[in-house]
């Protein structure tokens, strides 16, 4: 099975204080690490795991900058065959627009399956998974947390909300887009990624795609992002139950709740 596999490099944002760039339509990167999305982790695991079961080879596939290649050659290092980046120019783009970049270039990759993050974490707007489906013409399911491939079929586990979950069968070709814990992600050293530092990385420029001016125009624009106001913190209430019971009666009268 021949599969593609499609990784974001985003900014690590936990344990950290944010701030707003000069813009306010970004948060400031500057200081911070960068790493593989968490998601298209799982995405690439998924992906080997499926490789070392039933043959074939794996893609990784991203957009954007040389330091994104950072990325690529940790899915190398995790069992990849080959990697393709897509340089962007820098040029500003929302889901839409990564979608309809990698769209024109998985087009030309023979491939069986494709699997993307379910979101990234840098903007989790979960856009680019179902919008390259739809581009590709491909059958597709969302938040898969499970995948069994039964002939020309897949059989996909798909999470619903309430702790519920979905079984479909989808015919290949087929997207799917990956959730975190389907799988755990696979250690790799320093030594496994100067390893992929050797392994052949192909480089496309986005004016080589043919895509129309309308195509690399974002059809969505942050107009700003902004923290969050501070607000009073939690009220303790201490005293015997009743009394508590009493105040937390009256605290939800207050707030409008019916009792």
């Amino acid at each position: 099975m021949d599969i593609v596999v499609c990784v974001k490099r985003v900014p690590f944002t936990q344990e950290v204080d944010l701030e707003i760039d000069r813009s306010k339509r970004f948060v400031a990167t500057e200081s911070l690490a960068h790493v593989i999305n968490d998601w298209d982790s799982y995405a690439v695991e998924e992906a080997i795991l499926l490789k070392e079961k039933l043959g074939g080879e794996v893609t990784a596939v991203t957009v954007g900058s040389e330091d994104d290649e950072e990325v690529l050659r940790r899915a190398l290092a995790m069992g990849a065959d080959r990697a393709v980046r897509i340089e962007s120019g820098g040029m500003p783009m929302d889901g839409t627009v990564v979608a309809g970049i990698l769209a024109s270039v998985i087009r030309n990759i023979p491939c069986d399956l494709v699997l993307t993050g379910v979101q990234a974490d840098d903007d989790n707007q979960a856009v680019v998974g179902v919008t390259l489906a739809e581009l590709l013409g491909l059958s597709h399911a969302a938040v898969v947390r499970g995948i069994e491939v039964s002939g020309a079929d897949i059989v996909a586990r798909i999470e619903l909300e309430g702790g519920v979950d979905e079984i479909r069968r989808l015919r290949l070709p087929a997207l799917l887009t990956i959730q975190t814990g389907i799988n755990e992600p696979r250690y790799v050293s320093v030594m496994g990624i100067r390893k992929a530092s050797k392994k052949e990385l192909k480089v496309i420029d986005v004016k080589e795609l043919g895509l129309s001016q309308n195509d690399l125009v974002p059809p969505t624009e942050i107009e700003e992002i902004y923290l969050p106001a501070d607000t009073g913190g939690a009220e303790m209430l201490k005293g015997d139950p009743s009394v508590v019971a009493e105040a937390v009666i009256d605290i939800m009268r207050r707030k409008g709740v019916a009792l």
